[in-house]
């Protein structure tokens, strides 16, 4: 199996995620060998923690492409910095894997897509929870006629302000987040999206809206922590919730199909399927709230069993989404996630920002 010369911009707490997943990669086809941060702590801790020799961290993502020569470059930078990073990092020969969003609107993202087409390189987005165990499943079993024809999609993504990063994001008014054109939002709305997206024609029609809470007292009174996205086509529809005060934190994703319904939780890792009762009046009842408890109960079993593989945990997605990015390049076969899947998620996030008002977005 070949081993590709992987480098990484930026030090951060997503950087340490991503080398995580790398270590969980089958066959071990990566060698992290560069990193470049302008911060010589980050610099210092994050080379310590992963083994790269002091002669491989450059204050300089540009030296360190002219020096290293990567064959694949990890971005984990804000979002503002990755269309000229990734473009750089492309022109340089580097096939590149961008944390999202790809880039701050629809038509940047078509220009680095463009980038990637024209110099023959890969590009893909850090979209991990696309490739959860669970999501894989249910395409799978969506492309076999399981579900039926989808009809409505829920996706529901919870956010803990007073956690790890939201703490930061609070703090300080001048973190990344607060200069983003959406601020929060736009930092979060793809792994809502990109669940939705690929049931839903390329334009469907969006309704947008955040705020937030009235009890909500925190002297960062201009971040907007709450958002609904209604999508419309003409024969199916999705809704989109992003929320801070509902508890407990959830991550979720409901399919409501013809034959049957699918709800998928990714914080505890099961899929649930809900059929129509076979039994009439308290006896179809009873046997749907039963089957429930079978299906949770079996759900339970498969992820004991995935434990103890040592598979059951957050980057189990992201460690699939490396691994068949680096098969792509590999192979020189279709990335993981389309170009097209990658545009429609901007495309929807600007026509949500432009509802939003927010400043600086564009509709494609």
């Amino acid at each position: 199996m070949a081993r590709y010369r992987t480098a990484i911009i930026a030090c951060g707490t997503i950087a340490r995620v991503h080398a995580r997943a790398w270590l969980g990669v089958a066959g071990q086809p990566v060698a992290l060998g560069a990193l470049a941060d302008t911060h010589p702590d980050a610099r210092r801790e994050f080379g310590d923690f992963f083994g790269i020799p002091e002669a491989k961290r450059y204050a300089d993502f540009r030296e360190m492409l002219d020096a290293e020569r990567p064959d694949i470059v990890h971005i984990a930078t804000p979002p503002p910095s990755h269309l000229p990073l990734a473009t750089r990092a492309i022109c340089a020969g580097c096939h590149v894997f961008v944390e999202k969003p790809l880039t701050l609107c629809h038509a940047d993202s078509q220009q680095l897509v463009a980038s990637a087409i024209v110099r023959n390189r890969k590009l893909t987005i850090g979209y991990g929870f696309y490739f959860d165990p669970i999501a894989r499943t249910l395409r799978r079993l969506i492309a076999e006629g399981a579900l039926g024809e989808p009809v409505h999609i829920e996706s529901v993504l919870g956010y803990a302000l007073s956690g790890p990063f939201g703490s930061c994001v609070l703090a300080d008014d001048d973190h990344w987040v607060h200069r983003l054109p959406g601020k929060l939002a736009h930092n979060l709305i793809d792994h809502l999206l990109n669940k939705v997206a690929e049931f839903m024609s390329d334009r469907p029609t969006v309704q947008a809206r955040a705020w937030r809470r009235a009890d909500d007292t925190h002297p960062a009174s201009h971040l907007l922590n709450e958002l609904r996205v209604m999508l419309f086509d003409q024969d199916r529809s999705a809704y989109v919730t992003l929320t801070s005060h509902a508890r407990p934190v959830a991550h979720l994703l409901t399919v409501y199909g013809t034959k049957r319904t699918a709800r998928l939780d990714f914080e505890a890792g099961t899929i649930i399927w809900s059929s129509p009762a076979a039994l009439p009046g308290p006896f179809g009842r009873l046997s749907c709230i039963f089957g429930d408890g079978i299906q949770c109960f079996r759900e339970g079993t498969q992820n004991v069993l995935r434990c103890v593989r040592g598979d059951y945990h957050t980057l189990s997605g992201l460690n699939f989404l490396i691994n068949a990015f680096y098969e792509s390049i590999r192979n020189d076969t279709p990335v993981p996630v389309s170009y097209h899947e990658i545009l429609k998620v901007a495309a929807i996030s600007d026509a949500v920002f432009a509802q939003l008002g927010t400043e600086h977005s564009r509709v494609a």
